[in-house]
């Protein structure tokens, strides 16, 4: 039961931090900070894990809406070389997002960076959701550059998250911005960053901007992987360029990388919708000549096109051979996104 009268003393100090805000004083800041000392000295004193209650206090400052009060917390232990729990700094990161404050936000993050506490998306999301309706990026390249100082060598991935985060939350060209902006910090756009690029390019269907990027990163000789190529074809052939499809399928042979099955997926899809259904076939073949797995969409492209064309013999063929190996196909779990 000792819990109890630390979480009472939290609950009181609290409550008469929200009290005090809603009041004119001279000596608010005074106030604040004794009743900081006193929350602080409570969880000092407590047998508990003093991060535990420290989350505890977070939330429930978050919740009351007193910012000032969570960021005045926050900075008591830093001073003590206290750190947080990740979920903790999470619900600092989203009340600091809600409440429009971008450099508690960015204080914040870098807390989360220099506690060793391993980031999960949520941060990275927490962050780009901030700038939803902000127009004004300059504090968020600054704040891109002094981030990827404070973790180099590690910069890269931190920059590429932040980049993925905020395609994630539907504001492409600020990803884009830090994409550029990437270019001229000490950790330059790697593999991972133009993947990522193609990726949000593709989805919106800005094609042309997503072939140029494509050509840029070749030109900085970084070497394309099997997910650059999968992730243009799939692009390339949701708007019909199947032209373009036949020109890196090529490409790809000439580097050396060996189509899979998300590569045969999108040209098998594509040549069947076209009505080059034998091209469609041979791909299909060829894939299973290279010993890899269908997949359930496949079987169900060939035999919908197959019908559609009217070689209906054909596709009673490929319907049962569906139901023959069905329990051996590559079904919707194995095409989910991984998390960043």
């Amino acid at each position: 039961f000792w819990i109890w009268p630390v979480f009472t003393l939290v609950n009181n100090s609290i409550g008469n931090y929200q009290s005090m805000a809603t009041q004119a004083s001279p000596s608010e800041e005074e106030v604040a900070d004794d009743v900081l000392n006193q929350i602080l000295s409570a969880i000092e004193n407590a047998p508990m894990s003093s991060r535990e209650i420290f989350t505890t206090c977070i939330d429930k400052l978050c919740r009351a809406r007193n910012l000032s009060a969570a960021a005045r917390l926050l900075q008591s232990l830093r001073d003590r070389h206290i750190y947080l729990t990740p979920d903790a700094y999470n619900l600092l990161l989203a009340a600091a997002g809600d409440g429009n404050d971008i450099e508690l936000l960015f204080q914040i993050f870098k807390d989360l960076f220099v506690s060793g506490e391993s980031m999960s998306s949520t941060s990275y999301l927490n962050l780009a959701k901030a700038f939803t309706n902000k127009t004004d990026c300059v504090l968020l390249l600054r704040f891109v550059k002094e981030l990827s100082e404070l973790t180099f060598p590690r910069s890269a991935t931190v920059v590429n998250r932040i980049i993925f985060a905020f395609a994630e939350c539907g504001q492409i060209d600020k990803a884009l911005l830090i994409f550029d902006h990437m270019k001229s910090l000490k950790c330059k756009p790697d593999l991972i960053t133009y993947n990522t690029v193609l990726g949000l390019l593709g989805r919106v269907g800005r094609i042309d901007e997503m072939l140029h990027e494509f050509a840029s990163m070749k030109e900085a000789n970084i070497i394309p992987d099997i997910i650059s190529y999968n992730t243009l074809l799939n692009s390339l052939r949701k708007v019909g360029r199947l032209d373009m499809c036949l020109v890196l399928l090529k490409e790809m042979g000439e580097r050396g990388l060996e189509p899979d099955l998300r590569t045969y997926t999108a040209l098998i899809e594509s040549f069947g919708r076209s009505g080059n259904i034998e091209e469609s076939l041979r791909l299909f073949d060829e894939m299973k000549g290279r010993h890899i797995r269908p997949s359930i969409y496949i079987y169900r492209s060939l035999i919908y096109n197959l019908r559609k064309m009217g070689k209906l013999e054909l596709a009673m063929t490929l319907f049962e051979e569906l139901n023959t190996c069905h329990s051996d196909l590559v079904g919707p779990k194995n095409f989910k996104r991984k998390k960043r």
